[in-house]
């Protein structure tokens, strides 16, 4: 059964962020933002001007009292032991912000938009670093553990990127479409009816696996191998699209969340991560793939994705409502999900421990 918390919004809740302290932030539409306790009471609350919907929380894992909120095209940094006034606003993105993503250094904060930027701001000066760009809407965007300069972003183009602050240009891409039809899957018609625009990703905490959510209900699990990425994992997640991934912060379980309202939980362990490829056989392996999406690519990759049947949720939640945002915070001694969607509430649940 899930525990409501209730109180803190008067629309439907879009956003999550849990501190290292235990506080957790939640942005709503028409610009409220609600913190709350472990105990699920809000302990303040804030209206952003001009009332635009609250799209993006995040808190600094180095300052914790210091947290990030994108309403429209704006980006106030708040403290939150005195939750008024922002101390400092970015106008930088000319269209509405629908990620935000801090360094774990603290020192650059990616912001994606609707017009397919991913504005790059330095910390330090509060000025743009760097301007990316995908082609159509960036959904979601994500800087690598432990490393400052690298991130990865998806987008409704069909496109996953990793950057490197020091280009302009994405280090590699990948076409979510044309590896799918490359492979030709069972599903593969079925894609020109259901493409795959990427919603949401989420980077594991070694920093080298990522996965990504898509409208086909699909959940893709990418590793990096120096300047690119290959696909390791791919499996039908949803009946409708996945809204929301988060790795947990260890390991490689996976949180799932989907338009047809339920919240999964994966263990992808089995699958990626447990051995590292040895620098000989990941330097023959990207030689033999000159191309980011060649069939050459799709043929290596049939095997270990091909849908797998086998992989099957450790826990399956049935939230009843669309998933609008996934979160994991650690509550009275255990962990739990928090889960956003199409109401004023933010749903709590039980998880198991990994």
């Amino acid at each position: 059964m899930a525990a409501k918390w209730d109180g803190g919004h008067s629309s439907a809740v879009l956003c999550l962020d849990a501190s290292a302290e235990g506080l957790v932030a939640s942005g709503a539409e028409r610009g409220e933002l609600a913190l709350w306790n472990g105990a699920g009471s809000p302990v303040a609350q804030l209206r952003l001007p001009p009332a635009e919907d609250v799209a993006s929380v995040v808190f600094s894992a180095r300052r914790p009292s210091t947290l990030y909120a994108s309403h429209g095209e704006t980006i106030s940094v708040l403290d939150v032991r005195c939750l008024q006034e922002p101390l400092q606003r970015f106008h930088l993105n000319e269209e509405e912000i629908n990620c935000l993503s801090l360094s774990d250094t603290d020192g650059f904060l990616a912001a994606a938009d609707d017009s397919g930027a991913i504005k790059v701001v330095d910390l330090e000066s509060s000025k743009v670093s760097r301007s990316l760009r995908h082609s159509n809407i960036c959904s979601s965007v994500a800087f690598r553990p432990q490393r400052p300069q690298s991130l990865v972003s998806c987008g409704l183009d069909m496109q996953v990127m990793l950057w490197n602050l020091q280009k302009a240009r994405p280090l590699w891409t990948m076409n979510l479409q044309e590896c799918d039809t490359e492979e030709e899957s069972p599903q593969a018609a079925g894609q020109l009816f259901n493409p795959p625009l990427a919603h949401s990703l989420s980077v594991a905490s070694c920093g080298n696996v990522f996965g990504c959510g898509a409208q086909d209900g699909k959940v893709r699990i990418f590793r990096v191998t120096g300047a690119r990425f290959e696909r390791e994992l791919q499996f039908q997640a949803h009946s409708l699209g996945v809204s929301q991934v988060l790795f947990m912060p260890e390991g490689y379980w996976l949180l799932s969340g989907g338009n047809d309202g339920k919240v999964l939980l994966w263990d992808v362990s089995s699958n990626v991560g447990k051995q590292q490829k040895s620098p000989a056989k990941s330097l023959h392996r990207r030689k033999a793939q000159a191309a980011a999406s060649s069939s050459k690519d799709g043929k290596l990759n049939k095997a270990a994705s091909n849908e797998q049947p086998g992989v099957v949720p450790k826990l399956s939640i049935e939230h009843g409502e669309k998933v609008n945002w996934l979160s994991c915070a650690e509550i009275k001694g255990s962990r739990r999900v928090l889960v956003a969607d199409q109401t004023s509430s933010i749903s709590t649940y039980p998880l198991p421990e990994p």
